[in-house]
């Protein structure tokens, strides 16, 4: 089995070697980030960019309840998109920038403490100074929510949607770093 991920995570969120969480996670981490070599095309000039995607898993902690029921708030969705965001214009630009607006958001399933999430950010669109992405979250893990056994948990084939959003960053030119040119 190969350990190379797929051309596009964003289609299919967990390749094989993101399953061993205990090496990917350098053992223990709460947050894994994935990049996927891919090649941008702005302008017509190619730049060679560590990353268009960016996937982040973690595990929702009970501190994170908000809610009767160990439910989540859906604004803690957006913060992990947030994050994703905030690589993605490192990995582009040099720079965190700014997250302008979101377009759309989408809260499709519940979140509950213990539960382990995928966010995935990708750039769908560069301008001169904006960022256009699209992200989506899915649960991969959730308790089982036995009285009997209070840690026993199910991996969830196939991952559940629990958001989906897109919005726009912007990078102003003087912050943006320059580009190698291929």
């Amino acid at each position: 089995m190969s350990t190379s991920p797929p051309p596009s995570l964003f289609a299919f969120l967990r390749p094989p070697s993101l399953l061993c969480f205990g090496r990917t996670a350098g053992y223990g981490e709460r947050i894994v980030s994935m990049p996927i070599d891919l090649v941008l095309t702005i302008k017509e000039t190619r730049f060679f960019v560590e990353s268009k995607e960016v996937l982040i898993r973690i595990r929702i902690g009970m501190e994170q309840a908000h809610y009767a029921g160990e439910l989540v708030d859906g604004a803690h969705m957006l913060k992990l998109f947030g994050d994703v965001a905030t690589e993605l214009l490192i990995r582009l630009d040099g720079d965190e920038g700014l997250f302008r607006a979101y377009d759309a958001v989408e809260f499709l399933a519940p979140v509950r403490a213990g539960d382990y999430i995928e966010a995935v950010g990708r750039i769908t669109h560069v301008g001169n100074t904006s960022r256009k992405m699209a992200f989506v979250a899915r649960k991969v893990i959730e308790l089982a929510r036995d009285p009997d056994q209070p840690g026993r948990a199910v991996v969830l084939e196939p991952p559940v949607d629990v958001c989906r959003a897109s919005g726009t960053c912007v990078v102003p030119l003087e912050c943006q770093r320059k580009k190698e040119q291929a």
